[in-house]
């Protein structure tokens, strides 16, 4: 597979060729640009860095390469060990960082691995920032520390601790009410670290955890993207178990997906919808998701007499956008929470908290919970295209053709029709337009994708 380097990082597969993969000589040449970039950035050579990795096979090497490479440059690791995305992104402002890196591939399979980029709030770098670290990687313009000026090395063990502590902490997190109902738990974390720290704090909000793959020796026993077709297992162990719900996340844990009482899936559009209407109920604000969403946000948003908007496709670009909107509560439709009077980072273990915390107060199942917001369902559907088809001036004929609608450019095209919506997007990485629809049933959801095909085929 190609080595993919963009503006949050660089990821490949393991193994293989220099440029082409993800390589130990191309895991020391992005960490060097890295922390070469702070270093300048900064004006100061002895930074520190905080690390962490989530339970993947090449972890524990590619660990190796980038503390050696950052201390080869002068500058002092703080490594975490096995952990989670967000648990490093709390920490790096926790020890007053200059910075963080987080190994991990997020939801791609056990070939894979990634160095994703943190700045000295534990967010992830901007675009700017990340093209910059990228032309250093290209340059190779790095000027390494002499002999006394290597980098110090340190482990901490408590960093689980702190991140959950900082959730019990939280006003809107009500431990006692979910203390109460002695919940009991199915966890799915596919063999990596949320096997550690989803357990973890499931126990300290006193509910009884029955684990499904929670060693994290990252021997991942199905794909690790939470998506429906994938998760067969926990659906029949809460049926078997008579579990009150089950929890499933990605490898870094930054994705939450939930199964009800009956062994369904809630969606995990609707992760983000659920901890929102617990938010807005007790607070009034904004709610920010991206584009390719569900419009189930918005309407329970706009039920709390809240405001609803949407970003571009991407973390980076719903935290900007939550910051700009001073917001209550954001994430992405993939099951990413955003909260941030905790931090601003997709965050699976604070969605846990603030989801017990709504399901207890609600005295409601799952099943209950969830039949009470309305129900949207999804269409991805992609259109191929030759190379030299202008893409973009393509996006602009739909624009055109759709004007008399509810149109949004930020990313693409979005049409927001009046019981239905659809999302044209050029890829970054080959010459397709993918598209997203939603409707009020999966049949309308996908006649609508297939129109839109039939209509972009009429305009080339």
């Amino acid at each position: 597979m190609p080595l993919i380097k963009s503006i949050s990082g660089i990821r490949g597969t393991i193994g293989g060729k220099v440029d082409e993969n993800l390589t130990p000589l191309d895991v020391v040449k992005f960490t060097s640009a890295f922390g070469t970039w702070l270093q300048k950035n900064k004006n100061k050579k002895d930074l520190t860095l905080v690390i962490g990795r989530d339970a993947r096979i090449s972890g524990a090497m590619v660990n190796s390469l980038v503390t050696a490479t950052l201390q080869g440059l002068g500058i002092h690791v703080v490594d975490l060990g096995l952990s989670t995305t967000p648990t490093v992104e709390i920490m790096v402002p926790k020890l007053n960082a200059d910075g963080g890196i987080i190994l991990t591939a997020s939801h791609n399979p056990k070939q894979w691995n990634a160095l994703k980029l943190l700045n000295e709030k534990g967010e992830f770098i901007t675009g700017e920032n990340g093209a910059e670290v990228l032309a250093l990687a290209e340059s190779q313009d790095f000027d390494y520390a002499e002999v006394d000026d290597l980098g110090k090395y340190e482990t901490r063990d408590d960093a689980f601790d702190i991140h959950i502590q900082q959730i019990l902490d939280l006003p809107m997190v009500d431990a006692e009410a979910i203390k109460s109902k002695k919940f009991k738990i199915v966890v799915d974390a596919v063999n990596s670290t949320g096997g550690i720290a989803i357990p973890q704090l499931l126990e300290d909000l006193g509910c009884e955890v029955v684990k499904l793959y929670c060693e994290p020796n990252g021997q991942f026993p199905h794909n690790p993207e939470p998506l429906k077709e994938h998760l067969g297992e926990i659906c029949e162990l809460v049926k078997k178990e008579k579990a009150d719900l089950g929890i499933v996340v990605d490898p870094d844990v930054d994705r939450l997906a939930l199964v009800d009482e009956n062994g369904e899936l809630f969606g995990e559009e609707y992760t983000l919808v659920a901890v929102a209407d617990y938010l807005l109920k007790n607070k009034k604000g904004a709610a920010v998701s991206n584009l390719s969403s569900s419009r189930a946000l918005r309407d329970v948003a706009l039920n709390h007499n809240s405001e609803y908007f949407a970003s571009a496709v991407g973390e980076v670009n719903v935290v900007t956008l939550m910051k700009e909107k001073n917001a209550v509560i954001g994430g992405e439709g993939n099951g990413g929470i955003i909260y941030p009077d905790l931090h601003f980072g997709r965050d699976s273990l604070v969605g846990v908290a603030l989801f017990l915390t709504h399901l207890a107060k609600e005295n409601k199942t799952v099943s209950e919970l969830r039949a009470t917001y309305p129900s949207y369902f999804m269409g991805k559907k992609k259109i191929e295209l030759t190379p030299e088809i202008d893409v973009d001036a393509l996006l602009t004929k739909m624009e055109k053709e759709y004007q008399t609608e509810d149109i949004s450019t930020i990313d693409g095209v979005k049409i927001d029709f009046e019981n239905n919506w659809v999302h044209l997007r050029k890829s970054n990485t080959e010459p397709i337009i993918r598209i997203y629809t939603e409707a009020f049933s999966q049949e309308e959801a996908d006649e609508l994708g297939d129109q839109m095909i039939v209509k972009i085929k009429s305009l080339i």
